[in-house]
């Protein structure tokens, strides 16, 4: 995973230039940055949900640029998951379908029993018959993170996953995280602002944690 003379202009608004990042195989990276810094952009950039004013992405052996919408967002289904800071779950599905779209959208048959499982190991297996407006702020965190959880990405991107989670519930998602990343060699990268999340990830992964802290707005 790397990138090189990254930068994002938002029209009528800020330039976003990032410093250069090179991950070694085995790396994991931790976004670090006040509110405005550039944390949620820089993920979307990762994931090509948005594509750079300048600059090139690598991520799992291809370039994103190099890639057509349709590319990326085929790859994208294939070796990502997304848990973004605005969770995107459908209103009108529920939980347990919320969790099948990411199988329907790559035309596949969603699997009931590794639904049911991701959901079991994430306290909210008892809820997948409910609709997301009869769920806490932070089952619907859970909800999201079973979603880019379930089709077993090679890579985890997560935009402030704890932020409506108490002491407990985080370290069990944390915990979770961590052990599915170390089981399965997933690629983890973490936009927060959380204490407990940089502290649990230090404890857990050590060396193999990297920290980009970026700057204000300009």
């Amino acid at each position: 995973m790397a990138w090189q003379g990254l930068s994002l202009t938002y029209r009528d608004g800020p330039q976003l230039a990032f410093p250069d990042l090179t991950l070694a195989v085995g790396e994991h990276l931790l976004l670090r940055g006040a509110s405005g810094a550039g944390k949620s952009s820089l993920l979307a950039l990762l994931a090509g949900l948005r594509r750079p004013s300048a600059g090139r992405v690598w991520l799992a052996g291809r370039e994103l640029g190099a890639m057509s919408t349709s590319q990326r967002d085929a790859w994208r289904g294939q070796v990502m998951g997304l848990m973004p800071q605005r969770l995107h779950l459908c209103d009108g599905l529920s939980l347990r379908l919320n969790l099948a779209l990411p199988f329907v959208a790559a035309g596949q048959r969603a699997p009931v029993e590794r639904i049911q499982h991701m959901a079991d190991r994430l306290g909210i297996g008892e809820l997948l018959d409910r609709v997301p407006e009869q769920l806490s702020g932070g089952q619907l965190q859970r909800a999201a993170l079973a979603r880019a959880l379930v089709r077993a990405p090679k890579l985890l991107l997560l935009d402030e996953p704890t932020s409506s989670l108490d002491d407990d519930a985080t370290a069990r998602l944390l915990a979770l995280v961590s052990e599915i990343v170390q089981e399965h060699g997933v690629g983890l990268l973490v936009a927060t602002h959380d204490a407990r999340v940089v502290d649990h990830l230090g404890t857990q992964m050590g060396s193999r944690l990297r920290t980009l802290t970026l700057g204000a707005r300009s």
